[in-house]
């Protein structure tokens, strides 16, 4: 998290061209933390997200300047209409969309709420807004999910093979995009980050379930053994990351936001241990597998590097200490809060 930036720096100067800036999901983790970055880059920035804001401990954008900020609590299934006023008030000439039903095991159990928000909802929305001429860039962050099994180390244009309703959703809905910037010019940019993780994420996830489940004594259950492969990378470096895409990438291009290190769960839980000082064993029970899990990510990041000068700055070290600070500040909260997901049709 670096702070404000200078409003002298070329970064700010070069975010100011948004004018204002739309964020749709801004109560998600990923969402918040791109709140949180383009208000220290200077924007003025409005979030939608469907629920009332969350308390600020799973907020980024409350540990900084809100004096730029706006919050609607508006919902994409049931107030498009209200959103498309808002849109059209305002004219946004940047929207980054982080809304989407995001989990991939659960979405086996009522397949039909993933594809109403994955996929109506959200090309409801996109043929609403390719009227709006004054929209300049539009970035659709969706995931590497939409490749499925794929082996190797994967670049933007790897052929989709999803393995779940929630990979077929999100599929489903970049393809459509695709139709859209080729009939329409449709101003889409796409992002496909590895597993984001840092300071303010929900606690099931694994990086600060497990380190808040060893501060409360209590065994994280690791499926099928933590023998998935993943990159995991920082929030920040993916809000910078995005924030860069939405700037300068070239339309109708997909950029991978990773970093080149890989880790299985396992090792992951066990590095969270080490750094914690307490025994892997005396806090870990292994079960089985989830329904559909992909083995590995691996995924080319090469072209946002070359293209746009990003860097990953965050070490997966350094990731988990904040995320370990973050949990300790925040312990008589986050104690009480949910441990698990909470579906939202």
């Amino acid at each position: 998290m670096t702070g404000p930036i200078p409003a002298s720096s070329p970064d700010a100067k070069a975010g100011a061209a948004f004018g204002k800036v739309l964020v749709l999901g801004s109560n998600s983790f990923t969402g918040a933390e791109m709140v949180r970055d383009l208000l220290d880059h200077g924007m003025d920035v409005v979030g939608v997200s469907r629920s009332p804001e969350p308390h600020e401990a799973f907020l980024p954008y409350r540990w900084t300047d809100t004096s730029r900020f706006r919050f609607r609590q508006l919902d994409l299934n049931h107030d498009l209409d209200a959103l498309m006023a808002l849109i059209e008030a305002e004219r946004f000439g940047c929207i980054i969309n982080f809304a989407a039903q995001s989990m991939v095991g659960e979405s086996w159990a009522n397949p039909d709420h993933w594809f109403m928000t994955n996929v109506v909802s959200t090309v409801r929305l996109h043929e609403r807004l390719r009227h709006c001429d004054f929209l300049d860039r539009y970035v659709h962050v969706t995931t590497p999910e939409v490749y499925g099994g794929a082996t190797g180390t994967l670049t933007e244009d790897a052929p989709f093979d999803p393995s779940t309703p929630y990979a077929v959703s999100r599929a489903a809905g970049d393809m459509s995009l695709r139709s859209y910037f080729r009939a329409y010019g449709f101003p889409v940019l796409y992002t496909r980050a590895a597993n984001v993780y840092g300071p303010g994420q929900r606690l099931y996830r694994i990086v600060p379930r497990t380190i808040l489940f060893i501060r409360l004594g209590r065994k994280l259950q690791l499926h099928g053994g933590g023998t998935s492969e993943r990159s995991f990378i920082a929030a920040s470096d993916v809000a910078d990351a995005t924030r860069r895409i939405a700037a300068h990438g070239k339309l109708g291009e997909t950029y991978h936001i990773s970093t080149d290190r890989i880790v299985t769960i396992r090792e992951l839980v066990e590095m969270i241990c080490a750094r914690m000082g307490v025994a892997f064993g005396d806090h870990v029970e292994i079960v089985g597998d989830r329904l559909g899990k992909d083995a590995a990510y691996k995924l080319d990041s090469g072209k946002l590097r070359r293209e746009l000068g990003w860097r990953d700055q965050v070490t997966l070290e350094q990731g988990i200490d904040q995320t370990i600070a973050w949990v300790d500040r925040w312990f008589d909260v986050l104690k009480t809060q949910p441990f698990d997901y909470q579906h939202k049709p």
